[in-house]
């Protein structure tokens, strides 16, 4: 079926294995790149039984699916209003599996020819709210969304997260029913930016790959292979166009150019790996960088450079458009409820500040279920996309300011996850959930009492700022 192709929403995502990291966490991230000024909430949703199946009918495009009778517990971050759809994106649930969805991508003319989207079919919106509930592990995350996209067929070409603590994967839906899968291997990261990123499809190795049933057999009967050898499935069915060498590539050139500083690559080249590996052993911190990046240290970063031309040449990871941003983390030898972290910064990311949510809390800070498409001060969206209008009006001037906050939260959360982490093992479980929902409460309301503090701080130092400010000649 033929249809209006939408506005997709443009995010980046970075996806680590346990080996890769410092302490053996799992960490799936992503940058929710839509609308300039349109806020998320974050939410909670208790386990539920019911007595008969329900019935999910999505409000953008009638997607309709009945779901299991039993529904997990899990954390989302949906919009502020459902009028377009649910969008919740991203979340931890009671089984320690974490979801991110999605990265919005494309597939070319030919793939799409053969095998259309389906307008009625799973979008994003409706993704991580029909799968993240129903899933024990992240490899039956992607045989669940498989088995749904394979049924009633995808409406968007998309990209999708999953993890727990023992493996990390990446899903791509390309066209209305064929998708494929790769675990990221426990060394290793991978950074994705807007494009189909999967390249060689091993089909004898299940360990490491999964894919929609009959996909090889789909690319052979429709003539649409590249090459004889191999089945790539990047150059099957992505795009390679001039908008994805300025668009999409730089982004990934810029993360691996962090992460593994040795490797010389073009930030516009097609060949850049899906997997890649550090040199160094990763801490949330990189992640952290990585999505509020804007080519620091290159001719192309819009803030700091003077060449005019090659600083606006390339989409940049951060944005103003960033509506969320937020790192998944699953921790080793703890249990779900304690191990799993979803970290959260609201707005602009390297404007924002990533507050430490526990997955096994029950409820959230107010704040953080409040804002509409106006300004409100009892929404913690809007307190952060403030903080950061003050700073876009005098960068140079209030920049130093914004950052010095940053860094003092990323210690103080740092010190209170320890410090929390070590008393919530203690408890039972009958006093573990109020912990960590106080505890994580607590996070979010030191975030919202610095950024207050500091955003004070600038509406004054602004006073003195206005173009109709006039110094008196003391000699007149």
């Amino acid at each position: 079926m033929s249809f209006k192709q939408k506005d997709f929403s443009a995010c980046t995502s970075i996806l680590v294995g346990k080996k890769a990291t410092a302490d053996g966490s799992t960490l799936i991230a992503r940058n929710e790149d839509a609308k300039s000024a349109w806020p998320k909430h974050l939410v909670v949703h208790p386990h539920q039984e019911f007595e008969e199946p329900q019935t999910f009918v999505s409000p953008d495009n009638g997607f309709t699916i009945t779901l299991p009778q039993v529904s997990g517990k899990y954390t989302a971050t949906p919009e502020w209003t459902s009028k377009f759809g649910i969008f919740e994106e991203d979340g931890i649930n009671e089984y320690g599996v974490a979801m991110s969805a999605t990265e919005s991508a494309y597939a070319n003319e030919r793939v799409l020819g053969a095998d259309p989207l389906v307008k009625k079919g799973i979008g994003e919106e409706a993704m991580v709210t029909v799968t993240l509930p129903y899933i024990h592990s992240a490899r039956e995350g992607v045989a669940y969304l498989g088995h749904i996209v394979e049924k009633y067929g995808a409406s968007e070409t998309n990209g999708v997260l999953f993890s727990d603590q023992d493996e990390v994967w990446y899903m791509e839906i390309a066209t209305g029913h064929y998708w494929v899968a790769q675990r990221i291997p426990d060394d290793a990261y991978a950074v994705v930016a807007n494009q189909l990123a999967i390249q060689n499809i091993d089909f004898t190795d299940s360990t490491n790959y999964m894919y929609a049933q009959g996909i090889a057999a789909f690319v052979q009967e429709n003539d649409l292979s590249v090459s004889h050898n191999e089945f790539n499935f990047r150059k099957i069915f992505g795009t390679q166009e001039l908008s994805d060498e300025i668009y999409s590539t730089p982004r990934v050139w810029y993360g691996q150019k962090y992460l593994t500083p040795t490797i010389k690559q073009e930030p516009m080249s097609e060949e850049l790996p899906f997997i890649q590996r550090a040199q160094r052993l990763l801490h949330n911190d990189d992640l952290e960088y990585i999505l509020g990046s804007h080519f620091q240290g290159t001719a192309y970063d819009p803030l700091n450079s003077t060449d005019l031309h090659s600083s606006k040449r390339f989409r940049p990871i951060s944005l103003a458009k960033t509506q969320e941003s937020h790192i998944l983390q699953l921790r080793p030898n703890l249990p779900p409820e304690i191990s799993g972290l979803h970290w959260l910064a609201l707005g602009v990311t390297a404007q924002s500040i990533f507050v430490p949510f526990y997955a096994g809390m029950t409820d959230t800070h107010p704040a953080y279920k409040e804002g509409t498409a106006t300004y409100s001060f009892s929404s913690a969206y809007w307190r952060y996309k403030l903080l950061g209008v003050l700073v876009d009006a005098h960068y140079k001037r209030f920049g130093p300011e914004l950052t010095a906050l940053q860094k003092e939260l990323r210690i103080l959360f740092k010190k209170r996850i320890r410090q929390n982490d070590l008393q919530a093992q203690t408890l039972p479980p009958e006093k573990l959930a109020t912990f960590l929902t106080t505890a994580s409460t607590a996070n979010a309301q030191l975030g919202l009492d610095k950024v207050d503090k500091l955003t004070a701080q600038l509406i004054t130092a602004a006073t003195e700022l206005s173009p109709l400010n006039f110094q008196t000649d003391e000699n007149l």
